[in-house]
């Protein structure tokens, strides 16, 4: 036989054999493509002895790593046990279904992962010549050394994006209540920004804490970073073994399926009594409207997979944060998007009053007045604030599952542009056999290769994504609200104890109580994300410390 149609047949063989893997990793939770490819990687010398090559083998981790990116929205958003890169997505996924339209995020899910994939294809090209040698610039050994500090300044830039007004204590309060000074001539002044202008006026000099700070929240929410980074510290040096023998073992899952998974639900148990009927939408949206906010996604997601401990929700709060900030530069009545505000206590579908900066000044009857002719604006078209929210959601799932989706394709393409793995698939290649670097101005035929079955496995995810979604909501309409959160909750404690054993459980139970703070203090549940970002920049300072000789 013809050795071009014998390495065709195992190139098909990989694809539909990484597919069908893809698809239990992407709705298995716990069950992670890491796990698939250490037992690849394991069983590779017995693959090679009956005959398969190693080509096939790494085909079939990289088409199962690009479903996994599309279908692990649907155990995160529909089902409540997140992994970490699709932590994010259970938040805006269960308000979706919630509200009746979670068809419509599966469907801009699928959406967003595939304009993800294809637009981070053409900036494989641009990340070559940024961080590759021979052409290229070879930034990334000249930034190696600044790694720790780049990890700081996006760990900080994320919390300076917190907007909860919390008040201070009132022992403060009473201790400052006295620092405020009149000046004799007001000061004021005003900054130019696009269409919108600052404009302040300051008649005292006022050092006074009060009930309504948000230097107040942005604390707490350092506060709380940091409790889940010491938490995440304690995860990684915790020992995890399967009692039934799994392989690579993790404390993450339990610790992440308790921030956001099991304390989510929780506060879904107590709020909401049904899930309401599903409009069967499966439409496939526009791909028009999506195209800046992916493509951003894109660029940002190139920059994530080369810096360890960024996931695909570090990325898309960097992108809804430039989103938010540029549309309120360009439009003074742009209403931010909330990205990452879950289902709290006291959850109403409805939208609540809007609160504007200023309005304690004013008197009660002024006060209600204003919010009557804001409730009135509010039934128009244009301030349709139910659906600008949904929507809303809908454009972050989209945005979530690009960055998902794109990082992984960025992650193949650095390992064969610096020889640097990013995540547990890209080290069993890596390991398996090894890599062609590109150095030269064509990639190498199996970088090739190996992109032309995530290509192929992305665009074949998108109907398979449907149909498991359709199969979910029918579920959904089956079991009544509150079995289904009791029944997935005692399925990931069981997952959790079959993977990681009592200290997994253990685990479980203390990130559920400190996800179940977030939402009770009104500061975002995404900050949880220090239970990565703290151990990795912990570890990163520790070893720039060592090579001075401190440590």
């Amino acid at each position: 036989m013809d050795p071009w149609l014998i390495d065709f047949g195992w190139l098909i063989g990989s694809f539909i054999f990484g597919i069908f893997l893809g698809c239990l990793t992407g709705l298995i939770p716990g069950f992670h493509v890491n796990n698939v490819a250490l037992i690849a990687l394991s069983l590779s010398p017995v693959a090679v002895g009956i005959g398969i090559p190693l080509d096939a083998v790494a085909g079939i981790i990289v088409a199962c790593g690009t479903v996994h990116t599309f279908l692990n929205y649907i155990p995160s958003a529909l089902v409540g046990a997140p992994d970490d890169n699709m932590a994010l997505a259970l938040l805006p996924g269960h308000r979706m279904l919630i509200s009746g339209q979670a068809a419509q995020g599966v469907a801009y899910s699928a959406r967003g992962s595939q304009m993800g994939m294809l637009m981070s294809i053409p900036l494989l090209i641009v990340a070559r010549l940024l961080f590759g040698d021979n052409p290229g610039l070879g930034l990334y050994e000249a930034s190696r050394e600044q790694l720790p500090w780049i990890l700081l300044f996006i760990s900080i830039f994320l919390i300076l994006t917190e907007t909860t007004r919390l008040p201070w204590p009132v022992w403060s309060q009473k201790i400052t209540q006295k620092l405020k000074w009149p000046l004799k001539k007001p000061l004021e002044f005003t900054i130019p920004m696009g269409r919108l202008s600052i404009r302040r006026r300051y008649d005292a000099i006022d050092f006074r804490l009060g009930e309504s700070s948000r230097v107040a929240g942005i604390l707490v929410a350092t506060a709380y970073f940091l409790l889940t980074g010491f938490y995440g510290w304690a995860v990684f040096e915790l020992p995890a073994r399967s009692p039934v023998g799994i392989p690579s073992a993790s404390l993450l899952f339990p610790s992440l399926a308790g921030l956001f998974g099991i304390a989510n639900l929780i506060d879904i148990y107590v709020t909401t009594s049904e899930i309401p009927p599903q409009e069967q939408n499966w439409e496939m949206p526009d791909p028009k409207p999506l195209a800046v906010p992916t493509f951003l996604s894109a660029v940002v997601s190139s920059v994530m997979a080369i810096l360890p401990g960024m996931t695909a929700a570090q990325a898309t709060v960097v992108v809804m944060s430039a989103r938010n900030f540029w549309g309120k530069l360009t439009d003074p009545n742009y209403i931010p998007a909330d990205f990452e505000h879950g289902t709290q206590p006291g959850f109403e579908q409805m939208p609540q009053m809007m609160v504007f900066e200023g309005m304690e000044d004013l008197a009660e009857d002024d006060r209600l007045l204003f919010q009557e002719a804001l409730s009135e604006a509010g039934a128009t078209p244009d301030l349709d604030l139910v659906n600008n929210n949904q929507q809303r959601d809908l454009e972050i799932i989209a945005i979530l599952s690009s960055v998902n989706t794109a990082v992984t394709v960025m992650v193949l393409g650095f390992l064969y542009m610096v020889g640097r793995p990013r995540s547990g698939a890209a080290l069993a290649l890596n390991m398996m056999y090894p890599i062609d670097i590109w150095n030269a101005v064509e990639p190498p035929a199996d970088f090739v290769r190996l992109l032309a079955i995530t290509v192929a496995s992305g665009l074949f995810a998108v109907p398979v994504m449907i149909e498991v979604g359709k199969g979910m909501l029918k579920m959904h309409e089956l079991v009544p609200l509150r079995n289904l959160v009791i029944s997935v909750s005692a399925f990931i404690t069981i997952l959790v104890w079959i993977s990681t054993d009592w200290i997994g459980v253990g685990t479980l139970v203390i990130g559920t109580m400190i996800g179940l703070m977030a939402p009770r203090i009104g500061i975002r549940r995404s900050h949880g994300m220090g239970v990565i970002l703290v151990p990795i920049m912990m570890y990163t300072f520790a070893r720039e410390l060592d090579a001075f000789g401190f440590a």
